[in-house]
């Protein structure tokens, strides 16, 4: 069956079922690898993706619940947040093994989106369910204020 998604603004002619994850009709039929399988079961957070700016856990969302939204994958992740996020995720080295940084990064960037001045509360709270096995929780939170500072307007006159 033909599906037919908007991915990174590029609409895309895809031959999956219905229930195909989205995951997978990235990674198998896009080459959009940037986008990690984890654990298939939404816990960990590798496969998150937008969908119309809110993230959404690719590994279990069908392409069918996707038809004539927009998706974005870190490879299309081109918002000023998103921005802010990278370059804030190098200048604080966060990754170690690198892993997880991919739904890490279109978490936090759909966090800044919605909550330009978040606290720490604000972002444990979006980042959960975002797994780390290396740890790099501190420098996670750290990057994200960094990237929220980058984004506020100046207050110098």
């Amino acid at each position: 069956m033909s599906v037919e998604l908007t991915v990174n603004g590029r609409v895309e002619h895809l031959e999956v079922t219905p229930d195909t994850p989205l995951l997978w009709a990235l990674r198998d039929h896009l080459a959009l690898t940037g986008t990690k399988f984890g654990c298939g079961m939404s816990l960990c957070g590798a496969c998150t993706v937008h969908v119309d700016g809110q993230p959404v856990r690719s590994c279990i969302t069908p392409v069918a619940a996707v038809v004539g939204k927009q998706i974005t994958t870190i490879e299309g992740l081109a918002t000023p947040a998103g921005r802010a996020v990278q370059q804030a995720w190098v200048d604080l080295n966060v990754p170690q093994c690198g892993y997880c940084q991919s739904g890490q990064i279109m978490s936090a960037a759909a966090l800044l989106a919605s909550n330009p001045r978040p606290t720490d509360s604000d972002i444990d709270g979006a980042m959960a369910g975002n797994i780390c096995r290396c740890a790099t929780y501190v420098r996670i939170r750290q990057a994200i204020h960094q990237a929220a500072a980058s984004l506020a307007p100046s207050d110098a006159g």
